[in-house]
């Protein structure tokens, strides 16, 4: 069993420029499948969570490539994913 505290202390790399994104600071689930649809990872620059400015980066889980035992590798496309795209729907 893997608990989201664990998670919290990997640091999450972009495998298409081995660049350090964060640290996973929250996780979206689905509550109907009970499966983790996306990591939300926290970018750098806050002290102990509330001083400065934090860019957060929403990952869907289908990105991460592998869970090693200190990081999370992910592939992310070239767009950036944040809190905001995923909550705004699309306008057609």
């Amino acid at each position: 069993m893997v608990r989201i505290s664990d998670f919290q202390v990997k640091d999450v790399i972009s495998v298409s420029d081995g660049r350090k994104l964060g640290n996973i600071s929250d996780i979206d689930i689905d509550l109907d499948t009970g499966k983790i649809e996306n990591i939300i990872v926290g970018g750098s620059g806050k002290i102990l969570g509330f001083f400065g400015k934090d860019d957060e980066a929403v990952i869907p889980w289908a990105s991460i490539v592998k869970i090693g035992a200190d990081v999370i590798l992910v592939r992310m496309r070239e767009q950036k994913y944040t809190q905001q795209q995923l909550q705004e729907p699309k306008e057609q």
